[in-house]
């Protein structure tokens, strides 16, 4: 016997059910639905559901989609639905039966008011969680310091390697080509006014104070902070972030610190590496399109910077790589359960740590400014 049999009723169709309607039976029943559903049309349609012996929710979906299949505004019957199932149809039937309401049409004199306010409110959020998340660093980090086999030595390494290590030769080669752009441009633009050897100090003082640390960092936030957020996502997204909880352990302690330490340490080293590589390309420029020699190069970087410019770079670097560190850890635990949030909260920490960044490298410009350095 087959599970639907219909039989034509005057201007009725009589539709006979029975068996199993269930997932593991839809090769055979959505091809009789499908007939079933062609031939009501223009009908009224009764279902004998006597003879069903069970019905799961794939099942319960084929018969709404026999009953809203029939001629419109014509109820569909059913007759001998058993009780048990009764709960399930009902529901069913209910999913996309009401109109959802249009969102209200937004008045465009209050659009701009209104997305400026919301945009205050995400800034807002966005300073509380930075701020919870600098208080549990630091509350972790006493913790270590009071106690210091709680520290993780061989983590703190393994981060250094991959983001300090690892990251030379692209932070060598874009330091690089940036030092030697700047000292090309400086010449271009000097030689007008019979100064084309000041583009050494533009190099020199630029690059160590200003230039040096600020790509360096942008590279870092792109390239490692990214890299926190995706790795701490997905932990999140496994719920192993839970299994520690769960064994006694602070994630914070085991996973976030280790990470923001070797920042800490690796940026600015990083920095220097990277101004040096700056100044080198900026002085195989002034060789070879300058004219100047080496020794000059030299000679003359040594009248136009200091100790301080140096110094003035360098103190910059700790304080963006606790930005990056924190911006990307507190987006990694911010993931839900999708690859969609994944993607959307890598993202959101690449942009906010590259603007954090340059806001930061901005207060301290106007701080160095005004103590004189």
């Amino acid at each position: 016997m087959q599970p639907l049999e219909s039989a034509a009723s005057g201007r009725d169709l009589d539709i006979t059910l029975s068996g199993s309607w269930t997932a593991p039976h839809a090769r055979v029943l959505e091809p009789l639905v499908e007939a079933a559903v062609r031939e009501a049309r223009g009908r009224g349609v009764r279902l004998d559901m006597h003879a069903v012996t069970e019905i799961d929710t794939f099942g319960a979906c084929l018969l709404e989609r026999l009953a809203r299949g029939s001629s419109p505004g014509i109820e569909t019957q059913a007759f001998g639905v058993p009780e048990r199932m009764r709960g399930l149809l009902a529901e069913v039937g209910r999913v996309g039966r009401e109109a959802q309401p249009l969102p209200p049409k937004k008045k465009s004199s209050f659009a701009g008011i209104e997305s400026i306010g919301r945009a205050t409110v995400d800034a807002g959020r966005d300073l509380v969680v930075f701020v919870e998340m600098l208080g549990e660093l630091s509350d972790a980090l006493l913790r270590v310091l009071r106690d210091p086999r709680r520290l993780r030595p061989i983590s703190i390494v393994y981060q250094l390697d991959r983001v300090g290590l690892q990251a030379i030769p692209i932070i060598f080669l874009i330091t690089f080509l940036i030092g030697g752009i700047i000292s090309q441009q400086g010449i271009f633009h000097f030689r007008r006014f019979g100064a084309g050897d000041y583009a050494v100090d533009l190099v020199g003082i630029l690059v160590l104070r200003e230039i040096g640390v600020l790509i360096v960092a942008i590279m870092v936030a792109g390239r490692s902070g990214s890299s926190y957020t995706a790795e701490l996502g997905s932990m999140k997204m496994r719920e192993e972030i839970d299994a520690l909880y769960t064994m006694g352990l602070d994630p914070v302690e085991v996973l976030l610190l280790p990470r923001v330490v070797a920042l800490i340490c690796a940026l600015p080293a990083l920095t220097f590496f990277g101004s040096i590589s700056a100044l080198f390309g900026g002085g195989l420029v002034e060789w070879l399109y300058g004219g100047m020699s080496p020794a000059i190069y030299v000679e003359r970087l040594k009248d136009a910077v200091s100790v301080t410019h140096f110094e003035v770079g360098i103190i910059k670097a700790p304080f963006m790589a606790l930005v990056i560190g924190i911006v990307a850890c507190s987006e990694g635990l911010r993931v839900k359960g999708s690859a969609e949030s994944l993607g959307l909260q890598t993202t959101t920490s690449v942009v906010k740590s590259i603007f954090l960044v340059v806001v930061l490298d901005g207060l301290f410009a106007m701080f160095f400014a005004g103590i004189g350095m």
